[in-house]
This record gives structure tokens, C-alpha cells and sequence, in this order.
């Protein structure tokens, strides 16, 4: 039996699922670190890394794991109310609970402590999610303009319109602003839930966000600083 070992963790702005990007890229500039664990913390093993522009993230779905699987699931992309293949979509219930997300490599920062951190931007993982492996993505092999993508064939649209006071934009630090107009403008909503009295709560970037949705506008109601999160190992 393979055993996976755990090589590095995700830092990302979401310490819950509320709220993370359905897939990979949809938010461009949503910034996250992968940080290795102590045993893979050797620069070498990333010798040549800077040469591309993107990679592959083979990670775990830490918090949906179960012990029985279902051949069948409710894509959010169809409403939740059609159900589909498990193997014709990307949801989180898997037999095996496995995620690869291909993501743009911003820089690979040699830190005093933490050794080499690779810093990505489009990532759709929640904070502390555990890293199996990464690879280079290779242009000629892994994009293919003309393949087919089913229900979800095109990438969904942002849907709402923001409305977002400056001075809680103001208490975010600078490079999580458009990030996070574009996080809600994807409506992080289930795709049950339409109450325009609904007052909803996300974690994002170490701040509270309360928003509420009437029609097609959220209106962003407070920005609060949150406890700062537990290290990661």
C-alpha cells in the first residue's frame, strides 16, 4: 500500500470552506503560500522551479473525508438539485479524498526559518490544507483549448455587484482588496440559500467579512480583525 506523505501545507487567506473559489484561477490574484514541512525543507528539491510560470498542487481534502463514498454527488455549478457521476466532476467526495488545482508561481522566497516558501496567486485552498506533491505545469502537454468540459464548460460568471464602503477596504491590506471584490462577486452563497434577510459571515485574510445579498447586489457590512490563526507544524 503507497503511503502519501505530507510535504508542505497551504497559507491561504480562508481558514474555513466558506467562501474559497470553486476552482483554481478563478480569482487571479488571490495570493498563498505553500510552506514545506521540516523534513522537505530543501531548497534543492526545487532547483529549476523558477523557470516556470505555473504549477500542478496534488493536495488532500482534509475536512470532507468519509468513510463510505457515493457514485453519484450534487455539482453547486447545477443548483445542487442534479446529481451527477462522482467521476464527472470535481466534488470533494471522493473515494479518495484528492485535489490538484493548477495555480500561477509568483516568486519562491528563501525564508530565515521556514526555509523555501513558494508564493502562488489563484489558489482555491482552505489555510492548512496539506500538500502531497507538486510538478511543473507543461504547456505542450497539459493545455488543451478544444477539449470539452461538460456542464461546467465555461467558467462560471461573477454574478453580483460589490458594494464596499473604503474604510473597510481601507483596514485590508492592499493586496487582498481585489481578491476579495472578486471572491463575492462569484457569490459564495450554497446555491439553496437566497434570503435577502440573511446577514452571511466569512473569514478572509485574517478579517471577518459580514455581508448581506438583495437581488444582485452584496453589500459588504463590516470588516473585523479575527484571532490570528494557530502556527502550522
Amino acid at each position: 500500500m503507497t503511503t502519501l506523505h505530507t510535504i508542505a501545507y497551504i497559507r491561504s487567506a480562508f481558514p474555513t470552506k466558506f467562501g474559497i473559489p470553486r476552482q483554481s484561477g478563478l480569482v487571479e490574484r488571490l495570493p498563498a503560500s505553500v510552506v514545506f514541512t521540516p523534513e522537505y525543507r530543501d531548497i534543492s528539491a526545487l532547483r529549476g522551479l523558477e523557470a516556470v510560470s505555473h504549477i500542478w498542487l496534488i493536495w488532500g481534502f482534509s475536512e470532507t473525508s468519509r468513510d463510505k463514498w457515493s457514485p453519484t454527488v450534487r455539482p453547486p455549478r447545477l443548483g445542487g438539485n442534479t446529481r451527477m457521476g462522482v467521476f464527472a466532476t470535481r466534488s470533494p467526495y471522493r473515494p479518495n479524498p484528492i485535489g490538484l488545482s493548477s495555480v500561477k508561481l509568483d516568486r519562491i522566497e528563501k525564508h530565515a526559518v521556514l526555509g523555501p516558501v513558494i508564493h502562488v496567486l489563484g489558489a482555491d485552498l482552505m489555510d492548512g490544507t496539506p500538500i502531497y506533491d507538486i510538478k511543473p505545469y507543461l504547456p505542450y502537454t497539459d493545455c488543451h483549448p478544444e477539449a470539452a468540459g461538460g456542464f461546467a464548460a465555461d467558467a462560471p460568471e461573477m454574478t453580483l455587484r460589490v458594494s464596499i464602503e473604503a474604510r473597510w477596504l481601507q483596514i485590508l491590506p492592499e493586496a487582498y482588496r481585489e481578491p476579495l471584490r472578486a471572491v463575492l462577486a462569484q457569490d459564495p452563497r450554497p446555491p439553496y440559500q437566497n434570503d435577502p434577510n440573511r446577514v452571511y459571515g466569512m473569514e478572509f485574510a485574517g478579517y471577518t467579512v459580514t455581508f448581506s445579498v438583495r437581488a444582485d447586489v452584496l453589500t459588504v457590512l463590516e470588516l473585523k480583525k479575527t484571532p490570528p490563526e494557530a502556527p502550522l507544524p
